[in-house]
């Protein structure tokens, strides 16, 4: 008896084969994460410049380091590809079941014009995201329909928030009979921003005085400046945060109930504060109470999103097998463990 039918026997499906779209420090952690899962295995990867796709699986050292020492996995021998259109390249000729967009979500509109290419190439898979922005998945909920018609299973804002803290206030809310507030606070500790420049713009575009589009046009010298002035640390409140369209879509809680805001230090791997959810209702009792949900410490911001989004990337993948397409977000659907 072969392995493949050992398997079968076993019951036991094929590795699920996973594409990460985006290698800078999100994507590399993704290639991490998914190198050490045996239920999935990384054969795609792109980047602005190019991409990479190996059949039988990426050696992920070899991607991370030919990224970092070359500015692309195009440059990976032998199987590596310099193209400008390397998303749009790499989606017709790679057998992919399911991709992680570790996109930068600047502009709003640029994770849901990835998502059109999809739909327009006639693949069919699952997609997932770790999108932060209100009107980013608002532009993803619109495709509904396109999305459907297309055979993609799309999950939205499943990272760590939202994504994680997300379907923890789903949870939460089920000891109350009404929600009154759902706050979310995050830390988060980096110790080179440059590592995450696209994640550490959006955050700045979430800072009173600064856009999307302000921070987007920033360059590196100028990100430096300011970081300078706050001693690398970044506070946000009242965020444009997409943990509030995801549990209203899911009819837990009003959007105008939802705050989400916390503390970037980027120069410090340590987080500034504890990262939690706590939701506060009423019981059926008539009686008031507050559910917090708090994050270890020493779980990085890598870990928190990339591990969420390929547990919803499986999740995924069981709908796409049962023929459930469309977009779901994290407060409607549980993310299953990836072993």
């Amino acid at each position: 008896m072969n392995s493949e039918q050992i398997k079968n026997s076993l019951n036991i499906s094929p590795a699920i084969r996973v594409g990460v779209l985006g290698f800078g420090g999100l994507g590399q952690a993704a290639a991490k994460v998914v190198a050490g899962k045996q239920e999935m295995i990384l054969v795609a990867a792109a980047d602005q410049k190019g991409y990479a796709y190996a059949a039988d699986g990426l050696n992920t050292e070899k991607s991370v380091a030919t990224y970092q020492s070359q500015g692309s996995v195009g440059y990976l021998e032998p199987i590596g590809t310099l193209t400008n259109q390397s998303i749009q390249d790499l989606i017709e000729i790679a057998q992919v079941d399911g991709y992680f967009l570790a996109l930068p979500n600047l502009p709003n509109d640029f994770i849901p014009n990835v998502a059109k290419e999809f739909i327009k190439s006639g693949w069919r898979g699952v997609l997932v995201d770790a999108i932060k922005r209100t009107t980013a998945v608002e532009q993803l909920l619109a495709m509904k329909e396109e999305l459907q018609a297309a055979g993609i299973t799309y999950m939205t804002g499943c990272g760590a928030t939202p994504g994680l803290l997300t379907a923890a206030a789903a949870l939460a809310a089920q000891s109350y009979a009404e929600i009154h507030q759902v706050e979310i606070t995050f830390g988060v500790g980096i110790a080179n921003w440059e590592a995450y420049r696209a994640t550490v713009r959006e955050d700045i575009g979430h800072m009173p005085g600064y856009t999307v589009e302000i921070a987007r046009a920033m360059t590196d010298a100028e990100v430096e400046a300011l970081l300078d002035k706050t001693n690398g640390v970044l506070t946000l409140t009242n965020m444009e945060h997409a943990d509030d369209v995801m549990l209203e879509v899911a009819g837990i809680v009003g959007r105008d109930r939802v705050t989400v805001g916390g503390v970037v230090d980027t120069r410090n791997p340590k987080k500034p504060l504890s990262t939690n959810v706590k939701v506060t209702g009423r019981t059926f009792e008539g009686k008031i109470s507050t559910h917090t949900f708090t994050l270890g410490d020493e779980t990085s911001m890598a870990a928190n999103v990339c591990g969420p989004a390929f547990g919803y990337l499986k999740a995924g993948r069981q709908l796409h097998q049962r023929g459930i397409y469309g977009i779901f977000t994290a407060a409607e659907i549980m993310p299953q463990f990836v072993r």
